[in-house]
């Protein structure tokens, strides 16, 4: 089974926390109100983040 994880891109992420409120783990942050932060140790990659992003700005990559 491939491993998935959460990726943002800090570059068009827009910090409107909607990733934060669907993360079963609390994986998710806003570090000084600028983007998305997703701590990779408690991503379990379920993608409710993906689908819930208005912005399409996360996505899951094969964890390493």
């Amino acid at each position: 089974m491939i491993k998935r994880k959460a990726v943002v891109n800090i570059w068009e992420c827009v910090a409107c926390g909607c990733c934060i409120k669907v993360c079963p783990r609390s994986a998710i942050s806003i570090p000084n109100g600028i983007y998305s932060k997703i701590n990779q140790d408690l991503c379990v990659g379920c993608g409710k983040c993906v689908k819930e992003c208005p912005a399409s700005v996360i996505t899951l990559k094969e964890a390493e």
